[in-house]
């Protein structure tokens, strides 16, 4: 799978949140998801769960092998860009 392939995964699964998507192998990729549902979600988690949840098949069949994930607010993302920690 390509990094784009994953991007556009991800919105059709995701679609209250945007993601940015990086990775030249195929398999191990790096990924920031940015969404206000992240504001609701009590610990960082249950971000993550959620985001996982949605490439389960995926895991599980081996097309992807590992993942890094962060995940922002819309307003917690403008302060990371801004301070360029992402």
């Amino acid at each position: 799978m390509q990094a784009q392939a994953l991007k556009e995964l991800l919105e059709s699964r995701l679609p209250q949140c945007e993601f940015i998507v990086k990775g030249e192998d195929g398999r191990h990729f790096e990924v920031i998801a940015i969404g206000e549902v992240f504001a609701t979600l009590p610990s960082p988690v249950k971000k993550q769960q959620l985001v996982f949840a949605a490439l389960s098949e995926e895991f599980a069949s081996d097309k992807l092998h590992a993942m890094a994930l962060k995940t922002y607010t819309p307003e917690q993302w403008e302060k990371a860009k801004t301070l360029m920690v992402f």
